[in-house]
């Protein structure tokens, strides 16, 4: 028995054929070319996200240690313990004022670059801002570690600036204070923000450059002075690239764990907290229910970035 192969014509018939096919019914051609892609999402993402996620409600025998998987709230009561729901409380607080500070120090820079930066300059602007991403985000968390550290960068300007007595005032409040920056939450806001803010300004700048210019031009020309022009048009049109911004900054600042585990007091994070429950103290259950929380305040939030069109400046 002969085995024939097929030759060139019968090939380029067979390519002509499947062609015509994906010309006439193109959602099939999407649909099989989509298809890798959201197999490979739906199973090794959601699906050990779904995983993950079944395992919140069942709970963990206190004798044994091994996991009760029998459906129950009780894992998610344990979260509104004290000491679960400070973790809670501070993650999203911290998350929250580097949102704000974030949006604040963001907006000028891209409003300078969206509305005067133009050619070589703008450039300049975009090399700037993409820079620090080149490099390895370990890199750059322990280089403000040591920017940080009593023996560090900061203390050294203080010491030389006259300024050392603000410095060491700021570092005996509670809360934010510490034995240095680089071990309370203020070196940990501080690298936090460092960190995210090109995802804050990049959005913001995209939402500045869709707004036209014909507009600004007729608020002049209706009597709106500078001020009147920036509250009632540039700011409400870029309202939605800030509320996307956030939403990167927001969602970064709450699942990250190893920012904190470096920069910052022994107190946990959400993401600690995950990582301590399931990788040191093996309760899995609890550690599943800590990833509820971000995933449902991240529900929430996109819902309402949704509604004001954030998706749109994306």
């Amino acid at each position: 028995m002969s085995l024939a192969l097929p030759s060139p014509d019968e090939k380029g018939g067979l390519l002509r054929r499947l062609s015509d096919l994906f010309m006439r019914r193109p959602k099939l051609f999407l649909a099989l070319l989509l298809a890798p892609p959201l197999a490979w999402l739906g199973i090794a993402y959601l699906g050990s996200l779904a995983a993950l996620l079944a395992q919140s409600f069942f709970s963990i025998d206190e004798f044994s240690g091994l996991i009760v998987r029998e459906f129950t709230l009780k894992t998610y009561g344990e979260l509104l313990a004290p000491a679960n729901l400070d973790i809670i409380i501070r993650t999203v607080t911290m998350a929250a004022l580097v949102t704000l500070l974030g949006a604040v120090i963001a907006f000028p820079i891209a409003y300078f670059a969206a509305r005067y930066a133009r050619g070589r300059l703008k450039a300049v602007f975009y090399l700037l801002i993409m820079l620090p991403l080149w490099s390895s985000y370990l890199v750059r968390v322990y280089a403000w570690k040591l920017i940080l550290a009593k023996e560090g960068v900061v203390t050294y300007l203080a010491d030389h600036t006259g300024t050392r007595a603000l410095l060491d005032a700021w570092l005996s409040l509670p809360i934010v204070g510490g034995p240095s920056l680089s071990i309370s939450y203020t070196g940990t806001f501080l690298v936090f923000l460092y960190l995210w803010l090109p995802f804050m300004i990049l959005p913001i700048q995209a939402s500045l450059e869709r707004v036209p210019k014909s507009l600004i031009e007729a608020a002049g020309d209706l009597g709106a002075d500078p001020r009147k022009t920036f509250t009632t048009v540039i700011f409400p049109l870029a309202l939605p690239g800030i509320v996307a911004g956030s939403i990167f900054t927001f969602s970064l600042t709450l699942g990250d764990y190893i920012t904190p585990q470096i920069v910052g007091s022994s107190t946990l994070f959400l993401g600690q907290a995950v990582y301590t429950q399931q990788g040191v103290a093996g309760n899995i259950p609890l550690a599943a229910a800590f990833s509820v929380v971000p995933i449902v305040i991240m529900g929430i939030y996109l819902t309402v970035a949704k509604r004001m069109g954030a998706f749109d400046a994306l």
